[in-house]
């Protein structure tokens, strides 16, 4: 998918821990990483805005458009893993 997450970029400027992240945005943590791991199909627009206030940045600090080629080449290289979906 073209869209990449950088949660775990702020988490890191924040130094916030995913649990404490998904307590605060009110989501489960397994849900928080589905979302941070980019297999989420959809987000809510609800939860980008709560992430947003708790991340104190903008929807572009945590989402960015890739190249499919880039994109390809990154799902490549998680193709080991059990694809999940949820609607976060």
């Amino acid at each position: 998918m073209p869209i990449a997450v950088d949660i775990d970029v702020m988490l890191a400027r924040r130094k916030m821990s995913v649990g404490e992240l998904a307590d605060r945005v009110g989501i489960t943590p397994a849900n928080l990483a589905v979302l941070k791991n980019g297999r989420a199909k959809a987000v809510r627009f609800a939860t980008l805005a709560a992430l947003c206030e708790v991340l104190d940045c903008q929807p572009g600090d945590l989402l960015r458009w890739e190249a499919e080629e880039a994109a390809e080449a990154g799902e490549a290289e998680g193709a080991g893993e059990a694809e999940g979906a949820a609607d976060v």
